[in-house]
């Protein structure tokens, strides 16, 4: 008597190769000396000057409001380390071309997956790092210094900071995947960074550019903003982000390895 033969069936999940990726670049950034010397040089740094300012406040008697902390310590987290950021960003993909066609997309991952798992482990990593340092400073300050914060008004702060740092990392990401080293990505999104800022503080005072935004964050923190121009920021920055994004996955789709 022949005995019937039973298949297992299998479900395919499309999303496990970008899964896969996602989860070995979150690790390899996590390890990596560069986001290493980040955090642990930012936090240093944040440490010293936040000692630096309880001992002005309490010690020379000269009051501290921790929404200008504060807004001091974000400005240089952001812009004192863009450089650090754009190189994590800049070697996503281009740091790996020599081997990329064998050990990655010879395996059964599309190009669309491998640049959007490389584009969003990169964020999550640097925006959670930001995002876990702002909040410790906010804690220390708030606890510390003379307290004039408001809760809604530090987090629009924040997150208006980290709505630049998400513009760089896509744009960094999006050099990896068109440029063919990661020095050449590293000088041009230096050119655009500095460069960029700069032609944005030529145009009328009505127009936001990084440097009039940062000046408000004391006001921001202390509960003075508008509403609809965050979200107008939120989205600006956002469709600049993905206008990127698309450009380096279409770029990155067509190109040789």
């Amino acid at each position: 008597m022949n005995t019937p033969v039973t298949f297992i069936a299998r479900k395919y999940r499309i999303f496990l190769p970008y899964w896969a990726v996602f989860q070995t670049d979150l690790h390899q950034t996590l390890r990596n000396w560069i986001y290493l010397t980040w955090v642990i040089g930012t936090l240093l740094a944040a440490f010293g000057f936040l000692l630096f300012r309880i001992g002005v406040h309490r010690v020379a008697g000269m009051v501290q409001y921790a929404s200008v902390a504060v807004s001091d310590m974000l400005h240089w987290i952001v812009l004192g380390s863009l450089a650090l950021i754009a190189v994590q960003t800049v070697g996503a993909i281009s740091s790996e071309r020599g081997t990329l066609a064998d050990s990655v997309l010879s395996r059964g991952i599309s190009r669309y997956q491998y640049y959007l798992a490389k584009w969003h482990s990169r964020l999550v990593c640097i925006l959670g790092s930001y995002l876990a340092l702002a909040g410790l400073m906010l804690i220390f300050s708030h606890f510390l210094l003379h307290e004039d914060l408001s809760l809604l008004g530090s987090i629009i702060a924040i997150w208006t900071m980290a709505s630049f740092l998400v513009v760089v990392i896509s744009c960094g990401v999006m050099l990896s995947s068109i440029c063919k080293s990661t020095l050449m990505g590293m000088t041009i999104i230096w050119l655009v960074m500095y460069g960029g800022g700069y032609l944005l503080e030529l145009l009328p005072a009505t127009y936001p550019s990084p440097n009039r935004i940062i000046n408000q964050l004391p006001l921001m923190m202390q509960g003075q903003y508008n509403m609809g121009a965050f979200w107008e920021l939120m989205m600006m920055t956002g469709i600049v982000s993905g206008a990127m994004a698309f450009v380096g996955l279409v770029r990155f789709s067509r190109s040789d390895v």
